[in-house]
């Protein structure tokens, strides 16, 4: 939402020219890879052994590993990835530093004076005409917004984000069979997707599911969280067709022209599970990216770590807080909605840190997409938006080379759009 923070994956990825697929068995529904080339066992062999695993993963073993006495960061990621049990498998290790490979430099741009702006909140129960102007104006200004009242109770939010944790708070031997690095049959848990190609992993493990055009079978999800994860995608996927609507208004088109465009159809939804960490000034929860898709509708917990890139009046870039607001979620254009608009909402980076040493945080993201992929679908500025006064920015393009695009970036590029301008 780099973002390969994203990359997990805000796309279909079996539509992911470069990822490979491997075959499955019924008994074996998340045929695992314990690296980009190689297969792991069958979930019905005994689990790893998970301390043996983790002490090596130690800094002080860790930054031994090399031949040269240097750290061997492939080799550190090797073994982390073959203990089948992410980032919370450190922590039930008992580490009190985290290793090497999760280290990251600081970032040069300040945290916003306290108080000094925030993230707007929009309450969708106001009259239409004001909800889609407040949307037109934050999509605009800031490429984020929160929303209130929109018609998710507060008890299902809560319900959902607990089944999430809960999962992810399984022994290490009840979560290790579901670990996988292949998305086939639409599901899959593994800790940093991009965890091969980043230059730092970052501190989080996450679910994946694919719940649009098609859902998975739901067998696939794990039971603790299998229904919180399929009503979730009801409820969410009703709010996402309601803004769509709105910010279509927004644009001054037809309100379904978005939906005939069929963003909404394909759905990606990614459960982040941010565990307690021993040094969280020293680390990220997702680095700072954008969201390649069209729009992205998050709840998170009430932990906090969710900021936005935003230039104040003084011409500096800060870092502002996206503060948890009770029943709230959290919208955000992406890329592709910033090309279709042709500038008319924007795209911002954002990060997730990490705040607690001793308290887990819940985020879960709904990607939305065009579910419309072929080689005569072009996307680009709708013209209703194009004049002699203002011509397009970004040329046409199919959903494969804007995806082939994105997969050969890194996360933390911002390059995405901006290989498309013309």
């Amino acid at each position: 939402m780099p973002m390969a923070a994203l990359r997990f994956y805000p796309f279909l990825p079996t539509q992911n020219p470069t990822t490979k697929t491997h075959s499955h068995t019924k008994s074996n529904p998340f045929q695992s890879t314990n690296s980009p080339n190689h297969q792991s066992s069958s979930f019905n062999e005994a689990p790893p052994r998970f301390h043996h695993h983790y002490l090596s993963l130690r800094p002080s073993a860790m930054a031994t590993a090399a031949s040269d006495g240097g750290f061997d960061r492939a080799a550190a990621v090797k073994q982390f990835d073959e203990s089948r049990t992410g980032v919370k498998g450190l922590v039930d290790a008992g580490i009190n530093e985290i290793p090497p490979m999760f280290r990251h430099n600081p970032d040069p741009f300040p945290p916003a004076p306290t108080g000094s702006v925030s993230v707007p909140t929009i309450d969708l129960s106001l009259p239409r005409g004001v909800v889609v102007d407040l949307i037109r104006a934050a999509s605009h200004e800031w490429g984020f917004f929160q929303v209130i009242n929109h018609g998710i109770p507060v008890s299902v939010i809560d319900g959902t984000l607990s089944a999430i944790r809960s999962f992810n708070e399984l022994p290490p031997s009840d979560r290790s069979p579901y670990y996988s690095r292949s998305f086939t049959g639409g599901v899959s848990y593994s800790s940093n997707v991009d965890l091969y190609r980043s230059s730092a992993a970052s501190w989080r493990d996450t679910i994946q599911v694919m719940m649009g055009p098609a859902r998975p079978d739901p067998e696939r999800i794990p039971p603790v969280c299998r229904q919180e994860i399929l009503s979730w995608d009801e409820n969410v996927s009703q709010v996402g067709r309601s803004l769509l609507e709105l910010m279509s208004e927004g644009l001054g088109v037809d309100p379904h022209l978005l939906k005939e465009l069929t963003i909404g159809d394909g759905k990606v939804m990614v459960c982040h599970y941010y565990p307690p960490c021993p040094e969280p000034e020293a680390t990220m929860g997702v680095v700072t990216h954008t969201d390649p898709g069209a729009l992205t509708v998050l709840v998170q917990d009430d932990t906090g770590g969710l900021q936005v890139k935003h230039v104040g009046e003084n011409g500096n870039c800060y870092w502002v807080d996206v503060e948890p607001v009770p029943g709230a979620l959290v919208i955000n254009v992406g890329d592709l909605l910033q090309i279709i608009s042709n500038d008319e909402y924007k795209s911002v980076e954002h990060r997730a840190v990490v705040r607690s040493r001793d308290k887990s945080r819940v985020s879960i993201a709904v990607f939305f997409n065009p579910a419309k992929r072929g080689d005569t679908d072009f996307y680009g500025p709708l013209p209703q938006l194009i004049s002699d006064g203002k011509p397009a920015h970004y040329r046409n393009f199919t959903m494969s080379e804007f995806m082939g695009t994105f997969f050969s970036k890194q996360l933390s590029s911002k390059a995405l759009v901006d290989h498309f301008k013309l």
